[in-house]
């Protein structure tokens, strides 16, 4: 048998104890696999912090560190947590800290921080240089701690003590995600959207039973801080199911001309934890190594404002669609992501599905509100007790003050309460504590309206502990307060194998307010419930791309998109991205794309938005110069339906919503490729059902096609944009000549004729390319929809225009 060695090791009275070191080494490892475990490495599933940052949040809020208030230097908040909580060194503090405030890394930031916090390919200032506050969503995972809602332990030493777990109104794990490296094991959990979390949150409530594909309605998937796209879901749904799986996600791109004779990729966003450098730096290794062709050269555009966007220019002869497949496979612009979700329960470490992480966070919720309900019917029944006390008092004050001047001290002056009254020992002491300022007729009045006021909070507090149905209801309740303050819009987009987007349910209450439905000229979509929104201020506002479309409705209404094909195409509104309310909407570059809500064949375009409701129609108008007023009773009930009998070879260049008040009082005007303008009243027009093929509205001659339509209102404000250029450019690269001249210089003419000229070419000009009508000022954007100038308004309405600076191909203004 081999001998275990033995080790003498001193003690520290000075003498010395051999010991077996087999035995010490395995204490002393598990020892320290523990404290790694337990203590460092794993979050709890209740609220998803690690030790670490739960005392950051804590300490943050005893400090007060409110978002209203001021920054403080984050030195100081680390200095406060290592000295009070944490004794395990600044840097692993400092760390935790930034990383709480980096909006590249948590979904939904519990850090506010001022100053250089790093960035993808940077890591962050010295904590003496930077400063910090807790984040709005802080104050959700630390609010009603001092209503006995979690349970505090003593610190290191001793002397203070720190809660085991925070209240966490909100899923932080699943939000925010979570990783870390313990011994044997390691977790890796990935954000998600709160909005679509909370929904999925309070359907379990509603539905304790819920099974996952019920659940997976509402969260369809990740939405990572940094957008992207996840490209199939079989590995997300594993990870759902047992905790575990893997998934792949992809750079956001589109592909574009980047210059007059070359095509180039654009890159918006990127993989988590993924920035430009390193995607520059291993596509210039993969180049020198003649490991990838094609590439002539890649710029980083990103700033502060506009984010992230990464050209990749294209050699002349290369396909750019396999240029970027290429780049898919050889560089980080593609990644795999793993989902190991480790997470501590009851303080075991387990490796838990999507229903097991929701269910853990609901019944923690349940008890803290169970507990909150406690502490504040208590406290309303201590209160209640003193006011009857008061009101005792206050009816008898005579007797009262009497019998306190002939007490010879205070204990006999309570005693005496106690027995004549009949009080408890604590109404007497507040008694004869109470200010004679209090004794009056109305402090009796308002103790009346107190002591009201307090019975019926306890029956409801009382409902609420007592009821369980009712508990639930008031932790829904809450969880949809916190998703109206904090959710956001989802970045990350869905694809399944067959490049199918997939959306997430819409919540599981939406309040039918009403909001405006807008539609960007680069094809994103999106809502806005601000009450403060009007159709000619805000919208010229935007500093992102042009609203080309937009349309009242309700949060659970439907709307209709025209389509070039002549259709309409039924649309959810509360599938749609919600933007902030806030005056002045700040553009579309939060929406989402058409087609995450519409699948839209080859060739098929979106022209406009329009109401399903009576409310005056639709006016269209062809390639072909057909013109067709669709009545508003002829809409149907499907999906999508057809709206005008299409000829051969003809599409459906324009379409405007007619309001019912001004439809007949409301013009139509057609723009052809010639320069040509027809302006005639659209009572001109006889509104015909979903079947009909339309009239003639303009007289082409041959080879000449109609390029804009527009239905308008004729005010004095009403402009048309014209852009010409030549018929031989390559799209894209011709940025032309533009004019913008009042529609008022155009006289009306009788439908079916021919117009008038409203734009003279110049030199090396054969065509209209652009056209646009309707109340100025007008705005324009590039492909991308970054915002391009435009000249000033000229009065001649058949002069050559203004040579332009960028390609335009976006047009709008005050709809």
């Amino acid at each position: 048998m081999a001998r275990r060695s033995t080790k003498s090791a001193p003690r520290g009275d000075g003498r010395i104890v051999a010991i077996d070191v087999s035995d010490e080494m395995r204490t002393s490892f598990l020892e320290y696999a523990y404290s790694v475990i337990y203590a460092r490495a794993l979050p709890d599933a209740r609220d998803g912090l690690k030790p670490v940052q739960r005392r950051i949040l804590f300490q943050m809020a005893q400090m007060g560190l409110r978002p209203e208030r001021g920054h403080v230097k984050s030195a100081r908040v680390v200095g406060e947590v290592m000295g009070r909580l944490h004794p395990h060194g600044d840097t692993a503090i400092y760390d935790a800290l930034v990383r709480m405030a980096q909006p590249f890394t948590l979904r939904l930031p519990m850090v506010d921080g001022h100053g250089n916090f790093g960035s993808l390919d940077d890591g962050p200032a010295a904590m003496r240089y930077t400063e910090a506050r807790l984040a709005t969503a802080a104050l959700a995972m630390t609010l009603s701690l001092d209503e006995d809602v979690v349970d505090f332990v003593p610190n290191y030493d001793g002397r203070e003590t720190e809660p085991t777990v925070l209240p966490a109104a909100i899923p932080n794990l699943l939000v925010n995600g979570a990783s870390g490296i313990a011994v044997g094991m390691a977790t890796t959990l990935v954000p998600h959207n709160l909005g679509e979390v909370i929904g999925a949150a309070r359907h379990l409530i509603k539905n304790p039973k819920a099974g996952l594909n019920e659940v997976m309605k509402f969260i369809p998937g990740p939405d990572l801080p940094s957008g992207g796209v996840i490209v199939g879901l079989n590995g997300v749904r594993e990870a759902y199911e047992f905790g575990r799986g893997t998934f792949r996600v992809r750079a956001r791109t589109r592909i574009e001309q980047v210059s007059p004779r070359r095509r180039g990729i654009i890159v918006t966003e990127l993989p988590m934890n993924v920035g430009p450098e390193r995607i520059i730096e291993r596509i210039k290794d993969l180049v020198q190594n003649k490991k990838l062709l094609g590439i002539a050269d890649v710029t980083d555009l990103t700033d502060g404002e506009s984010g992230l966007n990464l050209v990749i220019d294209i050699k002349n002869g290369f396909h750019a669609e396999a240029v970027l497949e290429n780049l898919f496979k050889l560089t980080p612009m593609e990644e795999s992501v793993n989902i190991n979700a480790v997470a501590l329960v009851d303080g075991q470490p387990q490796t838990l599905g999507l229903l097991p992480l929701l269910h853990v966070f609901i019944d923690h919720r349940l008890e803290v509100v169970r507990r909150r309900s406690l502490f504040r019917r208590m406290k309303a029944q201590d209160r209640l007790h003193l006011v009857a006390g008061l009101l005792i008092a206050i009816i008898d004050i005579d007797e009262v003050i009497q019998l306190i001047r002939e007490s010879d001290d205070a204990m006999a002056a309570r005693a005496r309460l106690i027995e004549v009254f009949d009080l408890s020992e604590v109404q007497a002491s507040y008694i004869l504590e109470m200010p004679l300022r209090r004794l009056t007729k109305f402090s009796r009045l308002e103790l009346e309206k107190e002591s009201d006021t307090l019975r019926i909070d306890i029956e409801d507090l009382t409902a609420i502990i007592d009821d369980n149905d009712q508990l639930r209801t008031v932790v829904s309740g809450e969880l949809a307060a916190i998703a109206q303050a904090h959710a956001t819009p989802r970045r990350t987009l869905l694809m399944e194998s067959g490049a199918t987007p997939i959306q997430a349910a819409g919540p599981l209450e939406v309040d039918d307010e009403p909001c405006v439905v807008l539609m960007s000229s680069t094809g994103l979509l999106a809502r806005t419930g601000d009450p403060a929104f009007d159709f000619a201020g805000d919208i010229a506002r935007t500093s992102h791309d042009v609203i080309t479309s937009a349309i009242p409705a309700t949060n659970r209404g439907t709307i209709g998109l025209v389509t070039s094909a002549g259709r309409v195409v039924r649309i959810s509104v509360v599938d749609l991205p919600a933007l902030p309310a806030v005056v002045g909407i700040p553009g579309l570059s939060a929406g989402a794309p058409i087609g995450a809500f519409v699948d839209l064949p080859v060739g098929e375009t979106a022209l406009c938005l329009t109401t399903l409701d009576e409310s005056g129609g639709i006016a269209l108008g062809t390639a072909n110069g057909v013109v067709k007023r669709v009545i508003p009773d002829a809409l149907s009930n499907k999906d999508s339906w057809e709206i005008i009998r299409l000829g051969d070879g003809d599409i459906v260049i324009g379409a405007s919503c007619l309001d019912e008040a001004a439809a007949e009082a409301s013009e139509l005007v057609f723009v052809t490729s010639e320069g040509q303008l027809l302006r005639f009243p659209a009572s001109a027009v006889r509104p015909q059902g979903r079947t009909g093929g339309g009239i003639a509205g303009i007289r082409l001659a041959a080879g000449v096609h109609v390029i804009a339509f527009f239905a308008v209102s004729g005010t004095p404000d009403s402009v048309l944009v014209t852009i010409a250029g030549s018929a031989d450019a390559l799209p894209g690269t011709d940025a032309g000549s533009i004019k913008i001249t009042p529609l008022t210089e155009y006289p009306v003419k009788g439908r079916g004729t021919g117009g008038v000229r409203c734009h003279k070419f110049r030199s090396g000009e054969d065509s209209l390319r652009l056209a646009w009508v309707g109340n100025g000022p007008a705005r324009a954007a590039t492909a991308s929809g970054v915002p391009a100038d435009l000249p000033d308004v000229l009065g001649k309405r058949d002069g050559t225009g203004t040579p332009g600076t960028t390609p335009i191909t976006g047009l709008g203004g005050q709809l």
